[in-house]
């Protein structure tokens, strides 16, 4: 059973940067991210396929936010840069192994999730 451990969540200043990271285990996963802010439902931010052939983001973070992995390491990162109250939210890793289609619609791994805030 695959499990995704997911770090570095924090506190941090509008404009400031954070960098998340989720170590995977077992077999080869389309892995990525998703976000649930207070009071909303959650949603897909980004995501990269895992021979490095695809990416997705999410409107509201392109150009701010960066998804890559280390296969050696059999983990994934999202860089996020120039962050904003509205980013506030608990992060969560996700995988799956049917595709980016399904990774981005309901996937079948998630980790514990990571909270990120962004004060004004």
């Amino acid at each position: 059973q695959v499990q995704l451990v997911e770090s570095g969540g924090g506190l941090v200043q509008a404009g400031g940067s954070l960098r998340l990271s989720c170590a995977a285990s077992g077999r080869p996963l389309d892995m990525g991210w998703f976000r649930q802010a207070p009071g909303k439902v959650r949603e897909p931010v980004a995501a990269i396929s895992w021979n490095f052939g695809s990416t997705y983001y999410a409107d509201s973070v392109k150009g701010r936010f960066t998804v890559s992995r280390d296969n050696a390491k059999n983990t994934v990162y999202l860089q996020m840069n120039s962050l904003e109250p509205e980013d506030t939210a608990v992060y969560y890793c996700v995988g799956d192994n049917r595709g980016m289609g399904p990774l981005l619609s309901l996937p079948q791994a998630w980790g514990q999730g990571t909270l990120v805030t962004v004060s004004s």
